[in-house]
């Protein structure tokens, strides 16, 4: 069964961190490209990070570099995001996804259009 479900998210005060989990089956990481996205209320969905786990290439959005990191465990299926000094403007659901039309991609994209498997989202909120 191909499925993506993520967690981890919650509501979390400015400066704070979280790290969401990405649990998927039917998939070998190894071999296709993950991405994190997110989507905040009236505005579209903007892709934060990828990896593409056959070269260890990961790829982030201007606005999260050196806050976010992804990372997967292969052995056990998950992807993660670890967010650090969280801004409100982080405030979003936050997607997990997979691109299954390409195999064993040397390299990531971060429009959400490449990607055809999505989880249901987990709820990330900054406030004070």
């Amino acid at each position: 069964q191909l499925q993506l479900v993520e967690s981890g998210g919650g509501l979390v005060q400015p400066g704070g961190s979280l790290r969401l989990s990405c649990a998927v089956s039917g998939f070998n990481l190894d071999y296709y490209a993950i991405g994190w996205f997110r989507q905040a209320p009236g505005k579209e969905r903007e892709g934060i990070s990828c990896i593409a786990n056959n070269e260890g290439s990961t790829y982030y959005t201007d606005s999260v570099k050196g806050r976010f990191t992804i990372s997967t465990d292969s052995a056990n299926n998950m992807v993660y995001l670890h967010m650090n000094n969280l801004i409100p403007d982080d405030t979003a659901v936050y997607f997990c996804a997979i691109d299954s039309q390409r195999v064993r991609v040397r390299f990531c994209l971060l429009a959400p259009s490449h990607y055809d498997y999505w989880g249901q989202g987990t709820q990330v909120t900054v406030s004070s």
